[in-house]
């Protein structure tokens, strides 16, 4: 008996492997997905960093040679009434081709789209975190407990700052100072019907000019450097609209 013991074993062994891969194998490799994808422009214009000159509303050039910024809590909306809510943080980079795409593993017919720019209050005062939201990614203060929401840097001549660099590093949830804005999208009709073994493309524009104007228009002669709590929450007000649908 004692020498059939470790026979047993093998064959419980085998056994459970075969388990194990049957399982595995039978998943379906194909869940339904949604990708919403951001894509940068500066107005009509494509954004392409540090060599492309582009105007402000005081007819003024300027390149852009960084932009950042965090989404999260995004709610997706069914037609039903049904919603589909995520509590992840993403750091979109321009320079990071990867990070302008997010993946949604949910299947629905959706009607609209809500997310947060920024990061909320129980966040901003976590602690060290991981992912998008650590420190190493360049996006938290080291004077000042919190995240930069958005991060716009850049050259213009008209700027009065050394190298005429400009420089927009906004960030702040406390009142009065809160630079937190929510946006709301409607979608297209029958542009998201994600369903089984499927997958869909929302397309988002992102208009960086918008961060320079309306309601206020940026100077750069007045304007160059915006990196702590005065003149924040008018940067902020200026980003909450930069986001739109690209209809195909």
């Amino acid at each position: 008996m004692k020498s059939q013991r470790p026979i047993l074993k093998y064959s419980l062994f085998i056994i459970g492997l075969f388990f194990l891969f049957s399982f595995r194998f039978s998943e379906p490799k194909n869940r339904p997905s949604l990708v919403i994808e951001f894509n940068h422009f500066v107005g009509k214009d494509k954004l392409i960093l540090d060599s492309l000159m582009y105007k402000n509303e005081f007819n003024q050039s300027y390149s852009i040679g960084k932009f950042r910024y965090y989404i999260s809590n995004i709610k997706l909306r069914r037609k039903d009434g049904t919603e589909y809510a995520s509590n992840e943080y993403y750091l979109i980079d321009v320079e990071d081709k990867k990070s302008q795409q997010i993946v949604i593993r949910e299947k629905g017919n959706y009607s609209s789209i809500s997310f947060t720019i920024g990061v909320d209050s129980l966040h901003n005062c976590s602690g060290l975190q991981k992912g998008a939201l650590d420190p190493v990614n360049g996006m938290f203060w080291a004077w000042n407990t919190g995240y930069i929401f958005l991060k716009l840097e850049g050259k213009s001549p008209y700027s009065k700052s050394p190298s005429n660099i400009f420089e927009y590093h906004i960030g702040g949830f406390k009142q009065p100072n809160n630079c937190i804005r929510q946006v709301r999208l409607d979608l297209p009709e029958k542009t998201i019907q994600v369903v089984e073994d499927d997958a869909d493309l929302l397309s988002l524009s992102v208009d960086i000019s918008e961060v320079l104007k309306t309601p206020k228009n940026i100077d750069f002669t007045e304007f160059s450097s915006v990196t702590d709590f005065n003149n924040a929450t008018m940067m902020a007000d200026n980003y909450a609209d930069i986001f739109g649908v690209i209809k195909y």
